[in-house]
């Protein structure tokens, strides 16, 4: 009797376990969904708050600080549509801009440019402010992931978000590199950081590696991945050590880093922008050293922002004391290693690793440090301070109330700041007169503000900036030549002679550049001296033939002189040089059908309308084509496409075309 009880004891044991379970398992459940619509109402806001601070930037249009090479002069962008689209995708994949192989940014580009043109920057810019808002939901949820709570995690996130130390890489359309990297970088480092807790699913592990790959065509800084990989894995130890095989696992990602360092160095090389240095030797140790100290002040005191921090002109002594700044890093990194301090050793290290390259200490550019290079870096000092929030709260709740309030000012602050900020990115104009308010002795932003001011016919302010420029560097050719091409965009005689003193003024400070010569040749030929102008370009033929405008200075000269079969040699030659240029493609379709040659005209026009199928001037040029080579209705139909596009055309030519049979 006594053991059938027990069996029936056990039996209802069982079942009343098997309900408590079930009934654990469901309040655990719904605990997890509770968490995690806590989570997403968490971001939710602080994507609200990011978008706000960021909305002025929205406005803005684009500046003459490589943009224009990026993007608005790229012809692999400008003549991309549905002909071109994958012959220009492939040719951005295969080369670099100035010296940067990113081609997944300029393809992106290029996207913007098909789909939205370069007259809609808006959506441009709302691209770059999604990317931003993508890496800030990353961030959060890597927050968390790392043990913050919701506290830390949003202070996290809003720190990254709307920091003004974010506005270059968000508000500087270029700097798309910079959040289409980040984006790629966080997501791999998120579901790397989740597969460690969770396992390593295939589809994690092929998350990472695609990430991985498209954050190294974004931007070079992504070979620094599998360093933070490791400290995330420090991180999450239990004994708190970097071990051999956290590194030998990461050897896959380690060899991508060290292939695309080598594609980049080898495009920088070509460039020659490696070389291109205002200080060498010993003294870029200590540029770096204080480049640390500034980066440091202002993750948390974002003072004197500027797009542009220029060289000194002598290397102050501060820059040599800043080497403590070196030594006081490397020092607190071991201290905290042995200590098993492991926020402190993983948010100062991660800083280290992303920002170490971009010190200058080897590097290249017009600045010593610029705000975009702690996009990612910067990752480690927030998270330090919002662990360090997050834990003072959890030791002295008393204080929990006025901490939140201490740190929502300080955030306010930092979203005020990021909000006007994004106003200096409005335009040229606005940003070198920004750049002006601490850097009056910079000749670059004096040069680029004239150049604005030029291109928008503000003639008296651009003379008086190009004076600055030459104020501060008479022995410098540049800024004559850029003042010459505004003397130059006039017609009157008086003008064209100044252009012309200012070239000659260039030629004479750099014999050797052979833009300046082509400039001078361009000028005679606007004076009517033909045959000085043709000297000049030949000229400029033997310092460098691979200068495509000498041809099309010369094609226009000799086409003026009626000398059209050296005009077509001198366009076959431009175009064999910059073979997306359609302008060209047209002018050769016009020169072989006056030189009766119209079967070589049809292919020009061909080419040229798959470049650019919305000009008349180019179906009506293709209709003279046709007609020469008797196919009527062809003809007949491009006079058609060419009216519908606005272009009139000779009338005589029109008649005679289309009463032809």
């Amino acid at each position: 009797m006594s053991t059938n009880k027990n069996k029936k004891e056990t039996k209802k044991a069982k079942k009343l376990s098997r309900r408590k379970q079930l009934k654990a398992d469901s309040e655990n459940n719904l605990s997890k969904t509770k968490r995690d619509l806590q989570s997403y109402i968490c971001i939710a806001v602080i994507l609200l708050i990011t978008s706000g601070c960021f909305y002025t930037s929205l406005n803005n249009g684009y500046v003459n600080w490589d943009d224009d090479k990026n993007f608005a002069e790229n012809e692999l962008i400008t003549t991309i549509n549905d002909k071109t689209f994958w012959e220009n995708s492939s040719k951005i994949f295969k080369t670099h801009v100035i010296g940067n192989y990113n081609p997944l940014s300029i393809f992106s580009f290029a996207v913007e440019q098909k789909v939205f043109g370069l007259d809609q920057p808006y959506y441009w810019h709302r691209d770059n402010l999604l990317l931003h808002l993508g890496c800030v939901f990353f961030i959060f949820f890597i927050g968390k992931r790392l043990g913050l709570g919701y506290w830390g995690a949003s202070i996290l996130a809003l720190l990254f978000g709307i920091h003004p130390m974010r506005v270059e890489s968000v508000a500087w359309l270029t700097e798309r590199k910079d959040v289409l990297y980040g984006f790629f970088y966080l997501a791999a480092m998120f579901y790397y950081i989740k597969g460690k807790q969770v396992g390593f699913k295939k589809r994690y592990l092929a998350i990472i590696a695609v990430t991985f790959l498209l954050s190294l065509l974004s931007k070079v800084q992504a070979v620094i991945l599998p360093i933070s990989l490791i400290l995330v894995d420090y991180y999450l130890s239990k004994d708190s050590k970097i071990t051999l095989r956290s590194i030998l696992t990461k050897s896959p990602l380690l060899l991508g880093s060290l292939i695309m360092g080598f594609v980049n160095i080898h495009f920088l090389s070509l460039n020659g922008s490696i070389g291109e240095q205002e200080y060498s030797g010993l003294v870029r140790v200590f540029i770096g050293s204080f480049s640390l100290v500034v980066y440091y002040i202002k993750s948390l005191i974002p003072y004197e922002l500027s797009p542009l921090y220029p060289y000194p002109a002598q290397i102050p002594t501060y820059f040599y004391v800043s080497i403590l700044s070196f030594v006081a890093t490397a020092a607190l990194l071991i201290y905290s290693y042995i200590k098993k301090w492991n926020v402190v050793f993983f948010g100062v290290g991660f800083f280290m690793a992303n920002v170490f390259l971009l010190l200058q200490i080897l590097g290249a550019g017009q600045g010593f440090l610029a705000d975009r290079f702690t996009y990612i870096a910067y990752i480690g000092l927030f998270f330090m301070y919002a662990y360090g929030i997050e834990k003072l709260i959890a030791i002295r709740p008393v204080l929990k109330l006025p901490i939140l309030i201490a740190t929502g000012f300080i955030l306010t602050a930092y979203g005020v700041m990021t909000f006007n900020q994004n106003k200096i990115w409005k335009d040229s104009g606005t940003l070198w007169t920004h750049t002006l308010k601490y850097y009056s002795k910079s000749t670059l932003p004096w040069g680029n503000r004239a150049n604005y001011y030029r291109d928008n016919k503000e003639i008296a302010r651009a003379l008086h900036d190009y004076s600055q420029v030459i104020r501060l560097a008479p022995n410098k050719a540049e800024p004559y030549n850029s003042r010459a091409r505004l003397y130059f965009n006039f017609n009157e005689r008086d003008s064209l002679l100044k252009a012309l003193t200012n070239y000659n003024m260039a030629i004479k400070l750099d014999p050797g550049n052979v833009e300046f010569i082509v400039n001078r040749g361009a000028t005679y030929a606007k004076l009517g001296d033909g045959s000085r102008a043709l000297e000049n370009l030949n000229e400029a033929e033997k310092v460098d033939p691979s200068f495509a405008n000498i041809y099309l200075n010369r094609s226009v000269i000799n086409n003026v002189n009626g000398n059209y079969p050296a005009a077509l040699i001198d366009i076959d030659k431009y175009l064999s040089l910059k073979p997306n240029f359609p302008d060209m493609w047209y002018e050769k379709c016009r020169l072989n059908n006056h030189l009766n040659n119209p079967s070589e005209g049809l292919k020009a026009a061909n080419q040229a309308i798959a470049m650019n199928n919305r000009k008349g001037l180019y179906y009506y040029e293709r209709a003279n084509s046709y007609y020469r080579l008797g196919q009527s209705a062809s003809a007949k139909g491009d006079i058609q496409a060419a009216q519908k596009l606005g272009h009139k055309g000779d009338p005589e030519m029109i008649n005679m075309i289309m009463s032809s049979q």
